[in-house]
């Protein structure tokens, strides 16, 4: 057989070697496999995410060693995980020997979902770890032995994206030390915790990082040219790349295209994802689409009916209001959307009202589509008659809490017979507050688009009782609204008390603001409205705030009018209305030089409240004692009174007189944490003057 050839290694490269009359043939070792680094490029506009980068560093660093590590990055659909992950990688390049492995499942899914193929994944992966066909298993149990003993000798990398079950990650979990994991899901695996991974939310863009973006791509030229549009677009794209992307390829695309047209598309109410689409396949509404589409029918049923809310922010009792359906539903249904990333949830502090959640407001534009496509015009209409009578009904419970028998037109043996009160128990008045807090916005919306859909009684119903809030914390221009729908809304229902009433309450934010013309045109209707009701504590408590008024311009008209008031609460047996009247009658009469009567009024007024319970108004007439006797033990006490009752602009109010009354004596040092504390209060609430206190603050300092 000497210097014969085998057909069998023709055209390769060989070695022959001859041992007696026997020729040997042995094949060249295969070329060396090149370590894979397979994860594509990220997009080249890329801005901030300077914090999410340094948590996966911390996280998957591979010379601590020990075990693999897993991260999971997870979001809002549209809010940059893919490319977050992937710039990441490129930052990080070089530091896993073994290299970067990818696979992304959306692409094993294929266009229409259904199962990853996980057998064809491991096959691919094996593959690019130099194991040749001949050798690859068939059965899944198999592949992944072998996967794992492929990548236990080097450190490797592994990115997978779009994941959407916890065995996706674990099946690829390398067997080397110092290996990673990263994936990217629109779900919050929270399974994979049991794996050791670390779960990482990624939060939209800032408003300044999305305006840097888009500037990025579209050119700073064109979106200086219309810097409000821009501003706007970026504010309605909010904070979500891919939709600053898609904002910026239409402007590319369409040169003719204004930014500000562009917003004036997006800001339709009804169809305005449309503006930030490309094609039938590229889109936010396709994106979105693609995340609502293994949604049981249920929770899909919840999700469009939340886009029929008219504010953002929601806890469970309010999307059951929203589904017809009961609050342990709507909190089963709200996990799984929470799990396939539609929801935001609020951060909860020591001021916020815990398990409340938002909508985004391009999911919130999604789930609102998907409503007026998927469901009857009456089975809206009904969705939105549920939700304002849950609000109407919850803010009256709450303005009962916090006011207890103060007049109000609204009926409450009428509107909460058969609901449980939320607010019972012995810190209801505090958590009926943090409620209304917390609603402040979305009750404010409810009310409007009850307004719009003929609500009225509800309107003015629960315009009523949000003044509880606004008495309390004082956000004039939500109280100037509401106000205003409400006596609105009472005028079109032809109920003569209810509309006194509501402008007799629209006064106060008016004077606070300086409309004191309209301020003034609200009472004097409202005094005509009330006498012509006949209802006599309406027409006492009418005049009381008229007393307000002349409080500001005309001290001794304000004097008479408060006695008018005084007179008619006793005529009608209401202790409390009484009080009140000889609260505010006492500062009028001061301001007229007869200070012991105003004195002797306000004493009596603080003694009366005592005894009703009401420490908010007990504290308010203390506060008026001390304010006139120049007693800052008294303002001291009273301040301390409107703390515990969180009354936070009475309180600001009296740390600000007592911290000047202290400065007078020459007292800087206990003026001090009073003004502070009138500081606090006042940006807490947006009061106007808080920078004015800031520097008298600073002066102490």
């Amino acid at each position: 057989m000497a210097g014969e050839t085998n057909n069998h290694f023709a055209g390769r490269a060989k070695t022959v070697i001859q041992a007696r009359d026997v020729t040997y043939h042995q094949a060249p070792e295969p070329p060396p496999v090149p370590d894979p680094h397979q994860v594509p490029p990220s997009t080249p506009w890329f801005v901030n995410r300077t914090d999410d980068l340094a948590g996966l560093s911390g996280w998957l660093d591979p010379d601590a060693g020990g075990p693999p590590r897993i991260a999971l990055l997870t979001g809002l659909p549209g809010v940059g995980k893919r490319n977050t992950a992937r710039r990441w990688v490129e930052d990080t390049r070089g530091r896993y020997p073994g290299g970067e492995l990818y696979v992304d499942f959306a692409e094993l899914r294929g266009p229409t979902g259904g199962g990853a193929d996980v057998s064809a994944a491991l096959t691919g992966l094996l593959r690019s770890l130099g194991t040749d066909d001949r050798y690859l298993p068939t059965s899944l149990g198999e592949l992944a032995g072998l996967y794992r003993t492929r990548t236990a000798k080097r450190g490797v990398l592994v990115v997978l994206d779009n994941v959407t079950h916890p065995a996706h990650v674990s099946t690829f979990l390398p067997a080397a030390p110092g290996s990673a994991v990263l994936a990217t899901s629109g779900r919050r695996l929270g399974e994979l915790v049991l794996d050791g991974a670390r779960l990482l939310p990624l939060e939209p863009l800032s408003a300044k990082s999305g305006a840097r973006l888009l500037a990025d791509l579209c050119g700073a030229k064109r979106v200086a040219a219309e810097p409000e549009a821009a501003a706007r677009l970026v504010a309605g794209c909010g904070g979500l790349p891919v939709a600053l992307h898609l904002a910026a390829a239409r402007l590319l695309t369409h040169r003719r295209l204004t930014i500000a047209a562009l917003v004036a598309e997006l800001e339709k109410e009804s169809g305005g994802l449309d503006a930030l689409s490309l094609d039938s396949a590229n889109g936010m509404s396709v994106l979105l689409g693609a995340a609502c589409r293994d949604l049981p029918a249920d929770a899909l049923r919840l999700y469009r009916r939340l886009g029929l809310l008219p504010g953002h922010g929601f806890d469970a009792e309010t999307a059951a209001a929203a589904d017809g359906s009961d609050a342990a539903t709507a909190r089963r249904l709200l996990d799984v959307l929470e799990t396939a990333s539609l929801l935001e949830d609020t951060v909860p502090d020591e001021d916020t009202v815990p398990d409340r959640h938002r909508l985004h407001d391009l999911v919130r534009r999604h789930a609102r589509d998907l409503a007026e496509a998927d469901e009857s015009a009456a089975e809206r209409e009904a969705a939105l008659r549920r939700i304002v009578d849950h609000y109407t009904v919850r803010a009256a419970f709450a303005d009962r809490a916090v006011m207890g028998t103060r007049l109000r037109l609204t009926d409450h043996d009428e509107l909460l017979t058969g609901h449980d009160d939320p607010f019972a128990g012995p810190d209801a008045r505090a958590a009926a507050l943090d409620w209304l807090e917390a609603e402040r916005a979305d009750a404010l919306a409810v009310l409007r688009a009850a307004a719009e859909h003929g609500l009225d009684r509800r309107v003015w119903q629960l315009a009523e009782s949000l003044t509880a809030l606004y008495l309390h914390h004082r956000h004039l221009a939500d109280w100037i609204e509401s106000g205003t729908l409400g006596a609105a809304a009472a005028a079109r229902t032809g109920d003569t008390a209810a509309e006194a009433r509501l402008r007799s309450l629209l006064s106060r934010p008016l004077m606070d603001t300086g409309q004191h013309d309209r301020a003034r045109a609200e009472l004097e209707a409202a005094v005509a409205l009330a006498d012509a009701s006949g209802h006599p504590v309406l027409r006492a408590s009418v005049r009381e705030f008229s007393g307000r008024y002349w409080d500001r311009f005309d001290p001794a008209r304000a004097v008479r009018v408060y006695e008018d008031s005084l007179a008619l609460n006793l005529a009608a047996d209401e202790p409390r209305g009484a009080a009140l009247a000889r609260l505010f009658l006492g500062g009028a009469l001061a301001a007229s030089g007869h200070h012991e009567a105003g004195l002797a009024a306000l004493t009596e007024a603080y003694e009366q409240l005592s005894a009703l319970g009401d420490v908010r108004m007990a504290g308010r007439a203390l506060a008026a004692v001390g304010r006139l006797a120049e007693n800052a033990e008294a303002l001291g006490r009273a301040a301390e009174m409107l703390r515990k009752t969180r009354a936070a602009y009475y309180e600001a109010e009296v740390r600000e007189e007592l911290a000047g009354l202290l400065e007078r004596a020459g007292d800087g040092a206990g003026a001090r944490p009073h003004l502070a504390r009138a500081v606090e209060l006042l940006d807490a609430g947006g009061g106007p003057r808080a920078e004015e206190l800031r520097e008298r603050l600073s002066a102490l300092s």
